[in-house]
């Protein structure tokens, strides 16, 4: 997909790494329309940008439903929808249920809801494009949530589900896998802080990979040697895990840790 001209929405567009994709696709030449939770922080770095803002809570299917119509009502049919808002918090089963469900709507529902009312319409119309968010987590594991590891696998594998369902019907799905980038929810992952990269490199991989309609982005070679070393020998990988995680706790100085709704 070229954007230049295309009519893109971002959900988390506050900052991070949706932050980073308004600016990239408006400076491509999009018709970008930004939105977040965050009405205030997301209007005005949507103003400072130029682009149009809609503030909208994606872990509500009707704020979902409500931001599509708005845009195809003003801007036209949505040629790129990127699912990117996105949640980490709680530790492990202890995690309260009402966290489990707030990650599970944010991090999974949003993009189920998102394809439940753009998908028809954009086969209707001979095609489209989903660009979802989940993570590096998705491929491996994340080492301080396990409500954020199961919830990027499931984004990982909707997202999976879609290109493999509609990918002959002219609907293009990418899936954006990052390891280590420097958004606000890297403060509560030290050991990710070396290797992180920006969220402008980010959005040159992210460019990259829609001009060639690639399913899979990600950041980092580790990730998929990892993920080739998951599959090729489970236990040994776990193993390593172990041991990663026990220095990723170190670093944290605390034998839990507990992720508190830091932004993508």
């Amino acid at each position: 997909m070229q954007i230049k001209d295309k009519i893109v929405v971002v959900t988390g567009s506050a900052s991070g790494i949706g932050l980073a994709l308004v600016t990239r696709f408006r400076q491509e030449g999009a018709t970008v329309i930004a939105s977040d939770l965050n009405a205030e922080l997301g209007a005005q770095k949507a103003a400072e940008l130029g682009v149009r803002f809609v503030a909208a809570n994606v872990a509500k299917e009707d704020d979902v439903v409500r931001l599509i119509g708005d845009v195809e009502a003003q801007e036209g049919p949505i040629d790129l929808f990127c699912s990117n808002a996105g949640i980490a918090i709680g530790a492990g089963p202890e995690t309260l249920d009402k966290h489990w469900q707030l990650i599970q709507d944010v991090n999974v529902m949003s993009h189920v809801w998102a394809a439940r009312h753009l998908v028809p319409r954009m086969l209707e119309r001979g095609g489209g494009y989903l660009l979802n968010t989940a993570s590096a987590a998705g491929l491996l594991t994340e080492l301080h949530s396990a409500p954020y590891a199961v919830t990027k696998h499931a984004a990982l594998a909707f997202a999976e589900w879609l290109a493999v369902t509609y990918g002959d019907r002219g609907l293009k799905v990418s899936c954006l896998c990052p390891e280590g980038v420097w958004t606000p929810m890297i403060e509560n992952a030290p050991i990710l802080q070396p290797t992180a990269v920006t969220t402008e490199f980010l959005a040159d991989k992210v460019m990259e990979a829609l001009a060639a309609e690639q399913f899979l982005i990600t950041t980092h070679p580790t990730t998929l040697q990892g993920f080739g070393q998951k599959a090729s020998n489970y236990d040994v990988w776990i193993s390593k895990m172990r041991h990663l995680r026990g220095k990723a706790m170190a670093l944290l100085g605390q034998g839990q840790a507990a992720f508190v709704g830091k932004p993508e």
